[in-house]
């Protein structure tokens, strides 16, 4: 039983962090082609910021919904029978 557990935290672990890090770097690689794009076209600018700003939060959006499956696992896991 500890050691079912102890596995759950590490896939717990696993999922979050990995989860970060993807969000993280899809972020920075969004950000830094909006900067790209706005600087070769300055007109264009308020669209692509509201694009920009709508992909981050569907990015981050799959990060907290990993996050949430990660609890599940960890508060009410139903893989293991008390």
């Amino acid at each position: 039983m500890e050691q079912v557990l102890g596995y759950v935290a590490i896939a717990c672990g696993m999922i979050i962090s990995l989860g970060a890090v993807g969000a993280c770097i899809g972020i920075a690689l969004m950000g830094g082609k909006y900067l790209e794009a706005s600087a070769r076209q300055p007109e264009l600018m308020n669209e692509l910021q509201t694009k920009m700003f709508l992909l981050a939060g569907l990015i981050d959006a799959a990060f907290l919904i990993g996050v949430g499956v990660a609890m599940l696992f960890a508060f009410a896991n139903p893989f293991v029978v008390a």
